[in-house]
């Protein structure tokens, strides 16, 4: 195997173990970045719901208090509110969602699915705990959902989900007495779920992923063929012709012409020491023939 191929074979060799290397990392990074976004993504929406909420709270209820006495309206219910709002949201990108699940809710559509419910009960089993994120395959693909409990944190609340008895009657009239009543106090009722999809951001993860090591490829082969170059000219080249020389000198064909590379580097000083020495072996030999 001649200098070049065992060159480019450790070359191969080291590429190999460092590409594989860096396409590991690089594909964690790309797509712990696409989740980071989609988490950012799922914030903004939850925020603007909490925004919703806190404004139909502060803003809408104290305007139609002396209404609210005598009249149940849903849409001064911060939750009925923060989900129309989102609503619009969901008809221009239906894959984001945003649902305010209950496992005992006064409105039906409100009721948590089977995972939903899983979500709730977690809440329910760990006080202390504020925040769920997590990833769900669905049919469309992959998505990832973050929700926060909802806590019966206002005795006021109570009111419309204590007893039917002591809810509105207009909100009787609408829902009826078979839901959304028997909560108590700082108890976990539900839970606000943002979805997100996750597959356009993966894609584009993937997209870039594929750009990076198309990229490093195209410049591992444009380093490959610049050594080579240099490889040849600075090293084989000029031991290739010392070689030659040095088997015309060994099969007594002293007339060969002379090779020495002019230079500092350790090539140049091997051809000029190669050059000294047979000059030298050239005048021994004259001197033995005379």
């Amino acid at each position: 195997m001649g200098l070049r191929a065992k060159f480019n074979l450790v070359m191969i060799v080291a590429f190999g173990i460092g590409y594989a290397l860096a396409g590991g990392l690089t594909w964690q990074l790309v797509r712990e970045d696409a989740r980071r976004e989609v988490v950012r993504q799922a914030e903004i929406m939850m925020a603007s719901a909490q925004a919703v909420r806190k404004y139909t709270t502060e803003e809408i209820r104290p305007l139609i208090a002396d209404r609210l006495e005598h009249e149940f309206l849903p849409h001064s219910v911060p939750s009925y509110a923060a989900q129309t709002n989102l609503r619009a949201l969901h008809e221009d990108f239906p894959a984001f969602t945003y649902k305010e699940a209950a496992l005992n809710p006064t409105n039906p559509i409100d009721r948590a699915s089977d995972w939903e419910a899983d979500l709730i009960h977690e809440f329910r089993n760990d006080p202390e705990r504020t925040e769920i994120v997590s990833q769900r395959m669905t049919p469309t693909g992959l998505v990832l959902n973050m929700a926060q409990p909802i806590r019966v944190g206002d005795p006021s609340c109570l009111t419309c989900h204590s007893v039917p008895a002591a809810a509105p009657p207009s909100m009787i009239d609408m829902y009826g007495t078979a839901n959304g009543f028997g909560w108590k106090l700082d108890e976990v009722v539900g839970a606000q779920v943002v979805t997100v999809p996750m597959s356009a951001p993966l894609e584009h993860a993937r997209r870039g992923f594929f750009i990076i090591m198309g990229v490093l490829a195209v410049v591992f082969i444009a380093v490959v063929v610049i050594l080579n170059l240099l490889l040849h000219y600075v090293v084989i080249r000029p031991v290739v012709r010392m070689s030659a020389v040095a088997e015309a000198v060994s099969l007594g064909r002293l007339d060969v012409e002379e090779y020495e590379r002019k230079g500092s580097d350790e090539i140049s000083s091997l051809s000029q020491s190669f050059a000294r020495m047979r000059r030298s072996l050239e005048n021994a030999l004259q001197m033995l023939g005379h």
